[in-house]
């Protein structure tokens, strides 16, 4: 996404003039996804299979806590609020994370960051299972929280950013479902293990200590993503032509002004995104956290026909992100997340004002609309980023958009007082949730569907040449062009086909046969 429509008047006012002509879709022909998938290289499956399975179990480990909060209240002795304190610092310290690992996998490449968040994911959940009070157990959850912040970012890079274009949408909308997935996987263990198990909730935080090892092995196994090794190339070049003697120093500076000069030309993306992931965190939120009180307290459904319910919408979801994400590359970004917000947001009578299990088929369809809406968003966050940033942009902005709407929960508890109902057994306060969800769902969706509007996109040229640049780069490689070789000639302001004719030509050589040439 090139920067600076916003750098003049004239630009602004082009910029703001065009949010209408620019959803016209991308000249695209519309392909078969099994054919789309087919022309994937075994590099690019692998490298998302680690991705994908890295996502999917930092969302294990995070409902570990909502999962067990009953069982984790009375072993410790505490309220459910208490434990809750468990979710909310891990939520309040993930910016943290992405900050630290989002910079050094932007600087050493998305790898060993990601393989370093996987251990700590083994030694804080194996920490927590060992924990006897609750302040110990918050602390551990605390750490938990910069590992978690820290994996988004290197884990979507190492995912998406080799993929072929027109297998982004579609993979990213899977990529971004690896969260339900963690969900429904945290579910089915929570029933196999804590209720038969005689360790109770710390049997599944052991367990969830389990998995990351073999993802480590399995990521050990593979290279650095064929990206960031052109791109590393490209900044040693540059660094070695400010000399050979402080090499490391060299590549710091050129990594620190690359940084500041793609922070400098777009910050006001930045505060964008930020914004626009906190309308998205507060859609996941404001649909689910008070879904399960409003099916038990108000339509009267026991605890079978709720878990049903909630794991019928995450399967949804599931779909509707794969889904939607493999439209959104024939129809545009912007555009079809438009449509799902104005499905969704008409969705929502049926979501909230059914009494029986028919709201099955409502809740399958509003969660494939949250789903859906946030299928095309890991590579619309990538496209947006500068490359420089990448990770640590769509890591950061992710995170604070969660971090912003952390307070949907306290918003609809506000909004909940407002419409009491007749108190429950024992004198159990109620609250029309029904109401509350339907207000704050479509606040959201209207929110979203503003800011979708006015805001960015890939250009159909830089969608264009994003496609060329990925068929050309698999096509070099194919040759037998290393990706260094690649890197040097990006550098020296040529194609990447030319790396072709220069093989085996380091900087300095050739830019003095560049030299040459113009004498």
């Amino acid at each position: 996404m090139q920067a600076g429509w916003f750098y003049s008047p004239s630009q602004i006012s082009r910029y703001f003039a065009t949010r209408l002509s620019s959803l016209k879709p991308p000249r695209n022909k519309l392909r078969n996804p099994y054919e789309i998938l087919r022309e994937l290289t075994t590099h690019q499956w692998l490298m998302f299979a680690a991705g994908f399975m890295g996502w999917t179990w930092d969302a294990f480990d995070f409902f570990t806590v909502s999962m067990t909060i009953t069982e984790i209240s009375a072993d410790f002795g505490v309220s459910y609020s208490d434990v809750s304190w468990g979710m909310t610092v891990t939520l309040m310290l993930r910016s943290v994370g992405a900050i630290i690992f989002g910079i050094l996998s932007d600087r050493y490449g998305r790898k060993w960051p990601m393989i370093i968040n996987l251990s700590l994911f083994i030694i804080l959940e194996l920490g927590s299972g060992f924990c006897t009070t609750l302040p110990q157990f918050l602390g551990a959850r605390s750490l938990y929280g910069i590992a978690m912040g820290g994996l988004f970012g290197p884990a979507a890079a190492t995912a998406l950013e080799d993929l072929p274009y027109e297998a982004r949408g579609l993979l990213s909308g899977l990529f971004e479902m690896g969260y339900a997935m963690g969900y429904l996987l945290a579910a089915a263990f929570y029933r196999a293990l804590v209720p038969t198990t005689s360790h109770g909730w710390r049997s599944l935080f052991w367990f969830g200590a389990g998995p990351p090892v073999l993802i480590i092995i399995f990521r050990l196994c593979l290279p650095e993503t064929n990206h960031f090794q052109v791109m590393k190339a490209e900044r040693e070049a540059r660094a070695h032509s400010i000399g050979n003697d402080h090499a490391k120093a060299a590549g710091l500076r050129v990594f620190v002004r690359d940084a500041g000069r793609a922070f400098r030309e777009n910050w006001v993306i930045f505060v964008y995104l930020v914004v626009l992931m906190t309308g998205y965190n507060s859609c996941s939120h404001g649909s689910q956290d008070f879904y399960p009180t409003y099916l038990k307290d108000q339509v009267g459904m026991n605890a079978t026909n709720t878990t049903t319910i909630t794991v019928v919408g995450q399967v949804g979801a599931l779909l509707g992100g794969c889904t939607i994400g493999y439209i959104s590359t024939f129809f545009g970004r912007r555009l079809t997340m438009l449509v799902v917000c104005i499905i969704g947001g008409a969705l929502i009578p049926a979501y909230t004002m059914v009494r029986s299990m028919s709201l099955v088929a409502s809740v399958f369809f509003e969660q494939f609309c949250v789903g859906g809406v946030w299928g095309p968003m890991p590579i619309h966050l990538l496209e947006l980023s500068p490359i420089a940033l990448r990770t640590v942009m769509v890591g950061l902005t992710y995170q604070l958009g969660n971090l912003g709407s952390s307070a949907s929960a306290t918003i609809q508890s506000i909004i909940g007082e407002r419409f009491p109902l007749p108190p429950g057994a024992h004198g159990k306060k109620r609250f029309d949730y029904g109401k509350v969800i339907a207000i704050f769902m479509g606040a959201v969706w209207a929110f979203m569907f503003f800011f979708l509007f006015w805001g960015p996109e890939m250009s159909q040229e830089e969608r264009d040449e994003e496609a060329e640049d990925s068929m050309r780069l698999e096509r070099l490689r194919a040759e037998g062009v290393s990706l260094a070789e690649i890197g040097q000639q990006r550098y020296l302001g040529k194609g990447v086909d030319e790396a072709v004719v220069d093989r085996g030509t380091g900087p300095q050589d050739s830019e003095k046969a560049e030299t040459a040439h113009v004498e």
